[in-house]
């Protein structure tokens, strides 16, 4: 039973049924037993495939963007991981614009979750955009984690300083400058991307 438990099968099952529950409540997080008790297969069946709560996590992140996003240039293998990464970071800030479309949109972001006091739903509906932005990120660094072009280490961190310099980045778009803000932006996105890839932790 155990032999069987571990094949390709069983780490498919235990793949499909994360990602059913994925996507029934994406900020759910994914218990073992939970997962195992949906796929039919023991915990240590579960946990051969997938040592750690972590990779499980990773696993489902990568099959759920693979589909969401399968054109994703963090998958064009002809570009060094680096270009790859910022062409991705660039993405995400793409949609705030510039300027006044900048401004517009921080303005709302402020009086929706900043001005009024702290509400259990705007608290949620926040933390869920929040989430949505670190998992892909989290996606990203898999992706090159798995290449072998980023260290082993913690990419939940990684993403969390990364979603960090993107929230830092959007600001300045909204703000007054000196400088070209597009020259100041690509020279904060290399030295984030160079730190995360020459990171170990």
């Amino acid at each position: 039973m155990v032999e069987q438990e571990t094949g390709a099968g069983s780490r498919d099952r235990v793949l499909r049924a994360a990602m059913a529950m994925f996507g029934e409540d994406p900020g759910a997080r994914l218990s073992v037993r939970a997962v195992a008790a949906r796929a039919g297969v023991s915990t240590g069946s579960l946990r051969y495939h997938f040592p750690t709560q972590r990779a499980l996590q990773d696993a489902v992140l990568a099959g759920v963007y693979d589909v969401v996003a399968p054109g994703d240039r963090i998958h064009d293998k002809s570009a060094p991981a680096r270009d790859r990464l910022i062409d991705c970071l660039r993405q995400v800030l793409a949609p705030a614009g510039v300027g006044e479309q900048a401004r517009a949109g921080w303005s709302e972001i402020f009086k929706t979750y900043i001005e009024p006091e702290p509400t259990d739903e705007n608290r949620a509906a926040y933390l869920a955009i929040e989430r949505e932005a670190q998992r892909r990120v989290e996606y990203w660094l898999t992706v090159l984690g798995d290449e072998g072009a980023l260290a082993d280490g913690d990419n939940a961190r990684r993403a969390r300083f990364l979603v960090t310099v993107l929230n830092g980045l959007s600001i300045a778009r909204a703000l007054p400058a000196g400088d070209s803000i597009l020259a100041t932006e690509t020279e904060t996105l290399h030295a984030a991307v160079d730190h995360v890839l020459g990171s170990r932790a």
